[in-house]
């Protein structure tokens, strides 16, 4: 495919009627060698157009990101590949618009993950030779550049490598950096009636303040230290800073100076937290133009990132007690609520904009945590971190303006809700100690106020009337409840859900999903005792009623970004079937049909990741709870819509769809592998779906619980070889090691060993080679639950013998040195309780059935008494299976990345032998009925073979005689 042809397939992939094909396309041309360096051509020639450029450039972001290296850091492309594109990157990132810059800095953040320093150790230097005195746009992007390679440090933990890492970085930079912003300083100053070189100038101070804090966040370098004097006097000046031509149109969208002054309070925040030594001395000035900053801003949304990092910064120097003396008088701490905190909780007109326009915005900026950059999320930091250091003067005054916005409302309630709504904002604000968690709400409360006691006088009556309540205020007495939700007795619950309920009703989007996000936290709720507050016999009388109407909240819009935008119903659904659990059969019509319906409409287009995970997740609880009860019915239901997913390749469900197969076939009662799944295992074990790591986890799911229905099917249909394939593959990966055992054992579990005997010798020189080549403590710990699991399973033909002798046949003596170096030392070394039961269980029947062990390794039963006896003094205890759904943080970083594991799915670890249920009293019967079997010899066995160790002998002694 020639350049022009490479572009146009970019420009289809684009197009929603042609992006399916073009995709294909663009797959089977990032095959060839060249391809990265073809789409690099393309994003630096202004013969296509700005839209084929950036889509050349998120395309090779994305191929970067797949094909740079492998799991060990082995490059994926062509070496002369990869030293073009070092070479030609940087160059282009440099003299590119600066909407590609942004994709290419994130490929460039990618090659320095895996190659910065030590296989890219120029990278500095490029970047400082390119540095000029006055040439905005070119620094401008060079500081892109260190930018995306830098950030880096910012999550990171410190370690020896990082700080050799970082001082590379210093040595290099540092001193052209000190210089740049100097230099920079004075352009501004040459400049300041230039509106075009002005902006650049500002440009450039704004990455440097980035990248002040990347050179920062790890330690404070030693130029920057010896140059604190100067730089804080920059940082201050800039903090003040005004120019009418910096000024944008408008009151939306923030420009150069708020990002400039937004950049400067993070590194302030950072110093004042990390550097107090070095900084502190400096602090005080910052603390003053914070102040003026704060109470001369606007209210126009432009300010919201400056006013919001500017309240961060008071709330950093406010948990340092010698700055937070300046707060504690009543006088100073009236103007800080007055001319601080409240025009800043207070709901504006462009909120209540949002409110109705884009309502979906409004609630995850108000209630998720994602609002840190909102003015309402950073005054209550501001003001909870007061009331943390001067508590009851806080309380006191705050309560007094709480009592002032009461008034105001009773005066005239229908025009001065906004007074009310303050109130209750200002009043949570300082009730709740501490953040707002995920699964409790509020765990402690400022204990000079009574939550209830407020609610009931102030709250409730919005939450109960059924007339013109203005919708914020039920929003708040929603909220309220979802805030406190720990602090409210169960009785109390009981009363108030039917209300909450209730407002599901509204016609108010805002108001429902709010009713909706209150409803699942609560269902969700458990005491100390783990007893729910809300439990299935509250809730299923109404369930029906229940998820009839979510369902048509959620498809009131059946357009799939739409229908997926509110994850927030979704969660609520998937929360009433985790509750009334089986309560759901007879709904299953009804709600088979919705979820079909759904996931049909989504798999067109999947936009919104915590949507569909709910999704799946509600539908796994479903598959749970009522399929066993009517297999058929769900299958038939199912299949279609996954096989849709599966036939248009729409990998984001695809993970999750073979979970549900999976689930589905684990639920069917029948026991065997029936038509409707034997149809599935030839297709599963297409390479095809094998390639997608987020697959692995959730096909070698399926695949195992295929195994374990119909071995002998997938014996007869000759599919056992390529499922042995499949484990090659993926023992030799590092990521999917673990998978790779899994579906082995399953393998050994299900199939008699006449059928894996062949197989076996080649299994274990791919096994002895990873462990002696590239082995992992993971993978040595799975071979070594293996060995136990293999050693253990006497009565199905295998067994310690059995093992060893396939072993000596990879190599002759190889099994002495397996189990001395690697096998009893990592026993000691499982942590699992299962892990640890099988070995007990395999060391024990070594000892008592192993025919080589008693013959011809008399001094490898000495060592396997000894490891079994150590092991039995931290005797593993199986604990009942919880049934507990637990919940997936959605917040994390990692999720939506890859695999995704559906809880109300997750398949509990496997217990091989559920009989046995004390392993001491186990070993004790065992060693006991096998020595009376054979006439003592086990007896005779260990006074010769423990001989030396008197120790060991009486304690095994002590078991053979319980």
């Amino acid at each position: 495919m020639d350049l022009q042809s490479l572009a146009t397939t970019l420009e289809a992939s684009l197009d929603p009627n042609k992006n399916k094909q073009a995709e294909t396309a663009l797959l089977q041309e990032q095959k060839k060698p060249g391809f990265s360096l073809s789409l690099l051509s393309i994003v630096a020639s202004d013969a296509y157009s700005s839209t084929t450029r950036l889509a050349s450039a998120l395309y090779f972001k994305n191929h970067i990101r797949r094909y740079w290296t492998d799991e060990n850091g082995v490059y994926k492309l062509p070496q002369d590949e990869v030293i073009s594109i070092k070479r030609e990157l940087i160059g282009l990132m440099i003299s590119v618009p600066a909407n590609i810059q942004y994709q290419l800095g994130d490929a460039v953040g990618v090659i320095a993950d895996s190659d910065f320093w030590r296989r890219w150790d120029t990278l500095v230097d490029d970047l400082v030779s390119r540095l000029t005195p006055d040439n905005a746009r070119v620094n401008n992007g060079v500081l892109q550049v260190a930018h995306s390679i830098f950030k880096r440090w910012r999550p990171l933990y410190r370690s020896d490598e990082l700080f050799t890492e970082v001082n590379h970085v210093l040595g290099k930079f540092g001193d052209p950096f000190v210089q740049l912003l100097g230099r920079t300083d004075q352009l501004i100053e040459q400049n300041k009636n230039e509106r075009s070189a002005l902006s650049q100038y500002f440009s450039t101070l704004n990455l440097m303040m980035k990248l002040l804090y990347d050179l920062s966040v790890q330690d404070l370098p030693p130029i920057f230290e010896d140059n604190m004097q100067s730089l804080t006097s920059l940082l201050q000046k800039y903090l003040i800073y005004d120019n009418p031509l910096l000024h944008t149109d408008g009151d939306g969208d923030s420009g150069p100076l708020e990002f400039v002054k937004s950049g400067i309070f993070e590194v302030l925040v950072l110093y004042t937290q990390k550097y107090e030594d070095a900084f502190g001395p400096f602090v005080e000035q910052f603390i003053g133009s914070s102040w003026n900053l704060l109470t001369t801003t606007g209210l126009e949304t432009k300010n919201d990132i400056l006013v919001s990092k500017a309240l961060q910064f008071l709330t950093s120097v406010t948990r340092l007690s010698q700055h937070a003396r300046a707060f504690n008088n009543e006088d100073t701490m009236s103007q800080v609520i007055e001319r601080v905190v409240l025009p800043n909780l207070s709901l504006r007109d462009v909120d209540m904009e949002m409110f109705e326009d884009e309502p979906i915005e409004f609630i995850r900026r108000d209630l998720e945590g994602s609002d840190s950059d909102t003015r309402r999320r950073a005054a209550t930091d501001f003001l909870q971190q007061l009331l943390a250091q001067f508590q009851k003067p806080v309380t006191d005054v705050v309560l007094r303006y709480v009592n002032h916005y009461l008034s105001d409302y009773s005066k005239n309630p229908t025009a001065n809700w906004k007074s009310k709504d303050t109130a209750v904002y200002l009043f949570s604000s300082i009730a709740a100690k501490g953040a707002v968690t995920t699964s409790q709400g509020v765990k402690s409360v400022n204990e000079l106020v009574n939550v209830i006691d407020f609610f009931q006088a102030n709250v409730a009556t919005d939450l109960m009337s059924d007339s013109d309540v203005e919708s914020i205020l039920k929003v708040d007495a929603i909220k309220y409840l979802y805030m406190f939700r720990s602090q409210i007795t169960r009785d109390q619950w009981r009363d108030a859900f039917p209300l909450v309920v209730k407002h599901l009703g509204s016609p108010e989007y805002v108001v429902y999903t709010y009713a909706a996000i209150a409803l699942e936290r609560v269902l969700a709720l458990v005491d100390h005792s783990k007893r729910s507050f809300i439990n299935s016999a509250d809730v299923s009388p109404l369930s029906a009623q229940l998820l009839q109407h979510l369902f048509q909240l959620i498809e009131r819009d059946p357009e799939p970004a739409k229908l997926q935008e509110n994850e927030f119903l979704m969660r609520c659904v998937m929360r009433v079937v985790i509750v009334i659990r089986d309560g759901v059969v007879p709904v299953t019509d009804n709600v088979l049909e919705h979820f079909t319906k759904i996931t049909q409409i989504i798999s067109s287009n999947p936009a919104n990741p915590r949507y569909y995970y709910y999704h799946f997740e509600a539908l796994g609880a479903f598959i749970r709870f009522a399929a066993r009860s009517q297999p058929e019915k769900f299958e038939n239901g199912l299949y279609p819509v996954f096989l849709n997913v599966l036939e248009n390749d729409v990998h984001e469900f695809i993970p999750y769809v073979f979970q549900l197969f999976a689930a589905l076939l684990e639920a069917n009662p029948s026991g065997s592998l029936t038509a409707y799944y034997t149809s599935l295992v030839q297709p599963i074990l297409s390479p095809h779906f094998w390639s997608s790591k987020g697959n692995v986890p959730a096909l070698v799911r399926l695949l195992s619980s295929s195994i374990a229905r119909g071995a002998s099917q997938i014996a007869e249909s000759k599919q056992l070889e390529p499922i042995l394939a499949i484990f090659q593959n993926l023992i030799t990966s590092k990521v999917n090691e673990t998978y790779g055992f899994e579906l082995l054992e399953s393998i050994m579990a299900h199939f008699a060993p006449s059928i894996i005997e062949p197989y076996f010798v080649t299994i274990l020189q791919l096994l002895f080679t990873r462990l002696q080549n590239s082995k992992t403590e993971t993978f040595a710990s799975r071979f070594v639950r293996l060995y136990h699991f293999i050693s253990s399973r006497i009565d199905s033909g295998f067994g310690a013998d059995w093992f060893i002798s396939h072993a000596n046949q990879v190599q002759d003596g190889i099994y002495v040195q397996l189990y001395l170096t690697i096998i009893l030392p990592d026993t000691q070394k499982l942590a699992r309780p299962l892990d640890r039961k099988i070995a007990v269980i395999s060391l024990c029947k070594t000892l008592t059935n192993s025919i080589a062990f008693a013959e011809k390794y008399k001094k490898g039963w000495g060592f396997t008494c000894e490891t079994l006896l150590k092991l039995l003094e931290n005797p593993p205890i199986i604990t009942s299976t919880d049934d507990t759904i637990a919940d997936q943080d959605v917040d994390d970083m990692s999720f939506g990345v890859g695999f995704t594991q559906l809880q109300t799915v997750k398949r509990p670890a496997r217990d091989y032998w559920p009989a046995v249920t004390d392993v001491k009293s186990w070993v004790s019967q065992e060693l006991q009925s096998t020595n009376t079997r054979h006439g003592g010899k086990i007896k005779n066995f260990a006074e010769e073979r423990l001989a030396q160790s008197p120790q060991t002998l009486q304690v095994l002694s002590m078991y053979m005689s319980r």
